[in-house]
């Protein structure tokens, strides 16, 4: 039997807009009604409602407008299962001109063992496998979270700013500022 070869792997664009947020790449007419993930909150849940601002950066520090990002989170009672007010799991394609994508969500809670944190998905062009990460935050106790403890003296690159709506996050794909992914 002759020997195969592997297929070449396929990154994700540069038509990722198109087939996932076709919104985006400007064709409302063949959307079929809102985007899968646009939106978290879906009626008036309890737990308080924050904007996550998420910025994508390659290894040059320029912002990368072809990415898409999904989000998985607890609820804020620290379950990961969503309901008919609230939806545990988003999807927003970042800008075309700033690479922000931003969720309207709800804080999330702590669930058993660790640290409240909203677990990222990213994709975009050049990008083979997706890149998964956490994004935790600053006012909150990260101390015994096993997953940070692993990004060690790194673990800076996976905490968020505080906003006066919320929080804002950048996730630098390379360089000095690389954010800690996790091979999952």
């Amino acid at each position: 039997m002759p020997q195969l070869k592997e297929s070449p792997s396929q990154t994700a664009g540069p038509y990722v807009h198109i087939g996932c947020t076709p919104q985006m790449a400007g064709l409302e007419a063949r959307a079929m009604g809102p985007q899968l993930g646009e939106r978290m909150v879906l009626g008036s849940p309890t737990g308080d409602r924050i904007t996550l601002d998420l910025h994508v950066f390659d290894g040059a520090g320029d912002a990368v407008t072809d990415a898409l990002i999904e989000i998985w989170q607890p609820t804020p009672q620290g379950q990961f299962t969503g309901d008919d007010q609230f939806c545990n799991w988003g999807r927003q394609a970042t800008d075309l001109t700033s690479g922000q994508a931003v969720f309207q969500t709800l804080k999330p809670g702590a669930p058993v063992g660790q640290a409240p944190h909203i677990l990222v998905w990213i994709v975009a062009r050049g990008i083979g496998l997706g890149l998964t990460t956490r994004i935790y935050f600053p006012d909150e106790d990260n101390a015994d979270d096993p997953v940070l403890a692993l990004a060690g003296d790194r673990a800076a690159t996976l905490i968020a700013r505080k906003t006066a709506g919320g929080y804002a996050h950048a996730v630098h794909l390379q360089g000095p500022s690389e954010t800690v992914f996790f091979d999952v």
